[in-house]
């Protein structure tokens, strides 16, 4: 199975340090992650904590925090989960579909809508 990923920014509100890294895209992930020593080491600060499910079943507690996402030319705000330091990024669906980007499961690509849907 092919994986796709992107070329994403993370950045606090607050300061010009960025996070960059090639992210993995997953639309079974609603928020994104990145690694914790990153986040904290760019400003970003936890807001709060949210239970998650992983793949496998498992339910656990990770901290977030709030950043903006830039990504393929466009930039969106959105929860950043505080992962260990040894995880693969992550680039979840409500980053993608806020600028209205939608994966193609048939060729594994990323295609923007030509708008984004207010129904």
């Amino acid at each position: 199975m092919c994986l796709t990923h992107v070329a994403v920014k993370l950045k606090d509100f607050s300061s010009s340090r960025i996070y960059q890294s090639q992210f993995l895209v997953d639309t079974g992930a609603t928020d994104s992650l990145a690694p914790a020593v990153e986040l904290r080491k760019i400003g970003i600060k936890s807001i709060g904590k949210m239970s998650y499910e992983l793949s496998n079943g498992v339910i656990v507690e990770y901290e977030f925090g709030l950043a903006e996402i830039s990504f393929m030319n466009e930039t969106t705000a959105g929860r950043v989960i505080f992962r260990p330091d040894d995880v693969e990024p992550i680039l979840g669906v409500t980053a993608l579909e806020s600028v209205g980007i939608m994966i193609d499961l048939t060729n594994r690509t990323l295609k923007r809508l030509p708008a984004i849907p207010l129904k």
